[in-house]
């Protein structure tokens, strides 16, 4: 595996890492010594380490800058004293100087704090140049293994999101994962001008499922529902489980006639072949769907154009059920509420 390193300081510096990993096929090194750029390398593409030279111009300030950060705060923060006033200063005091500069670093948002090597203590023990290496590579693999817990976290975490949001029984996203999706839809449609429209729609008598053929027969039919307007939207729609036998389909960039037009055709695949539970048992059923497109006056998390196109659907059913009623054209005059 090639393990990305970004080093915040200059070729000099670079020159003195150890061999192991300047060697191109085992670590990336991308070398920055401008601060607002390496800030932009970070954001955009984080990598498993960062190296950062102290005698850089604002290194210090990186340190901290990175550990303020939600997003990049697990990246590991290696700072490498390499100021010269600072190295001649350890060489001359005690050992609870050297503790109190490591103390000041590792506040600032260092991780490690690594002193670089003089050429004095090089000339009179140069088998610490061998020591000093192992300690930088150590660092390194304490990185990343903070690296690939942080990132294996992360797709845990999403596969945990996505468990959340789809619903067990149909395998389509759930009304938890509608409530946060229409927002952000509405948001979208707004910035850039283009239509949002919304389908709200339920199975006719589907009571009469249940109380006839048993819950896992209508269990059964809500699947293959499911999976029939799946197929019969485009992949930029999405449709959600809202809650039983009801169904809500966000329709991107379309407008309250191609929503109309959607809505029919879907009445129409649906009423026109029965459902095969199994090869024993074919149901036929209709279904009544409810159109409602984004209005300026709308709220910013979709709930009025929700109730909207619900409005709607009730008057399909109170109109006698298998049928598209839009808000564009709805008459309400003599809604009831119908049962299932």
């Amino acid at each position: 595996m090639n393990i990305s390193i970004l080093v915040f300081g200059s070729e000099k510096f670079v020159a003195k890492l150890p061999d192991q990993i300047l060697d191109t096929t085992a670590f990336t090194l991308e070398v920055i010594a401008d601060f607002h750029q390496a800030i932009s390398q970070l954001e955009n593409e984080p990598p498993d380490v960062i190296f950062i030279q102290a005698s850089l111009d604002k290194s210090i300030e990186l340190c901290s800058w990175l550990k303020n950060q939600n997003q990049l705060s697990w990246l590991y923060c290696i700072l490498f004293e390499d100021r010269s006033y600072q190295l001649a200063a350890k060489n001359e005091q005690d050992l609870c100087w050297e503790w109190e500069m490591t103390a000041t670093a590792l506040r600032q948002g260092a991780d490690a704090y690594i002193w670089q090597l003089t050429d004095e203590i090089i000339g009179k023990n140069p088998a610490s140049i061998t020591t000093h290496h192992q300690v930088i590579l150590a660092q390194v693999g304490v990185g990343l293994r903070k690296a690939q817990k942080y990132r294996e976290l992360m797709r845990t975490n999403d596969l945990l999101s996505a468990i959340a949001l789809a619903d067990s029984l149909t395998e389509i996203s759930n009304r938890r994962a509608m409530e946060w999706d229409l927002p952000r839809q509405v948001k979208k449609a707004r910035t850039q001008s283009n239509p949002l429209s919304l389908i709200i729609l339920d199975i006719d008598y589907f009571k009469k499922v249940n109380d006839t053929y048993g819950h896992l027969v209508g269990d059964r039919l809500l699947q293959l529902l499911a999976s029939r307007l799946r197929h019969n939207l485009r992949s930029k729609d999405t449709p959600f489980r809202y809650g039983g036998e009801e169904f809500v389909i966000v329709l991107t960039n379309t407008t309250g006639e191609e929503a109309v037009i959607v809505a029919e055709r879907l009445n129409r695949i649906v009423a026109e072949q029965p459902f095969a539970i199994s090869k024993e048992l074919t149901i036929p059923i209709t279904i009544s769907l409810g159109v409602a497109s984004l209005q300026a006056d709308d709220d910013d998390k979709g709930y009025s154009l929700l109730h909207r196109a619900d409005q709607c659907l009730l008057n399909a059913k109170a109109l006698g059920r298998n049928r598209v009623v839009s808000w564009e054209y709805a008459d309400f005059s003599n809604l009831k509420v119908m049962s299932s």
